[in-house]
């Protein structure tokens, strides 16, 4: 089987891989969902679903900080990545090692589903994944044939500096289809820091990541969105943030949400789709 990856490689996996390291915890839920525990070896720290199986699988370090000896040892045929989530470092030395890796990097829910059937066809599994498939698109084309009125959201990521996502990220893509057009859609980031709070001139952003934009509270009150989505992860928001924002003049508007439906993508993303339009919906 060879099947090119987010790096333009041609990964080739000439037999049914038995022994898989995931480095990515979307990634992770995935793999257990199409063949189980049994061909899964390695995972990261923050691999956490499916929660009460997922523990017996050894760690080999964060998505950041893979531990590269420890992967090798455990001898993996196949080893999932991304090309965000990971550090390149860590990828280039498994490459460098030998080691069959495929990197993804979906951008989009499209994306993401030829992702899910290129780790099927990966792991031999495409019957499995069939009917994870079908949820997915039945839930692509029931988002895009809605027509129920459209808000508008802001995810945020981070604070201290507040941080959101642009168009060109897969949560943002996730939170189109959910029925919310996203704020800071056509908004880069700016450098350095002060240029993205409205301080400073801008600087060149060079090969600098653009697609995460710092706001001050100011900017998002001209923005004016008609939802706040807080996630539970990267940053873990919760009730303080929340009421922070609520006293900061967006009452009723400030909802916490689980980061997994905006940021992993794979098995869950179908149901993702379905919950945060739940969550969107006015009132």
């Amino acid at each position: 089987m060879d099947v090119e990856d987010a790096l333009g490689r041609i990964v080739s996996v000439p037999r049914v891989p038995r022994r898989v390291v995931s480095l990515v915890p979307s990634e992770t839920e995935t793999i257990v969902a199409l063949v189980g525990l049994e061909r899964l070896v390695g995972r990261t720290d923050w691999c956490e679903e499916p929660a009460g199986r997922i523990e017996a699988v050894p760690c080999v370090g964060g998505t950041k900080n893979i531990d590269v000896s420890a992967v090798a040892a455990l001898a993996p045929e196949l080893v999932f990545a991304n090309q965000e989530e990971n550090s390149r470092r860590d990828v280039e030395a498994l490459i460098g090692l030998g080691v069959p890796v495929f990197v993804s990097f979906p951008r989009t829910v499209r994306d993401a589903g030829a992702h899910l059937e290129q780790t099927a066809r990966l792991l031999r599994a495409e019957a499995a994944a069939q009917p994870w498939l079908s949820s997915l698109d039945a839930a692509v084309a029931r988002a895009e044939s809605s027509t129920a009125p459209r808000g508008s959201a802001l995810v945020a990521i981070w604070k201290d500096p507040w941080m959101s996502i642009d168009g060109r990220t897969y949560a943002s893509d996730v939170l189109r289809l959910a029925g919310a057009d996203n704020v800071f859609s056509t908004r880069a980031r700016r450098y350095p820091l002060a240029a993205d709070l409205g301080t400073a001139p801008e600087r060149p952003a060079e090969a600098r990541d653009t697609r995460y934009p710092r706001f001050a509270i100011e900017e998002l009150r001209q923005r004016n969105p008609d939802k706040i989505l807080l996630p539970d992860e990267p940053f873990r928001f919760g009730e303080a943030e929340r009421d922070e924002l609520e006293a900061l003049g967006f009452p009723g508007r400030v909802v916490l949400v689980s980061g997994k439906d905006l940021f992993w993508y794979g098995v869950r993303t179908a149901g993702a789709i379905e919950r945060l339009t739940r969550a969107l919906a006015p009132g």
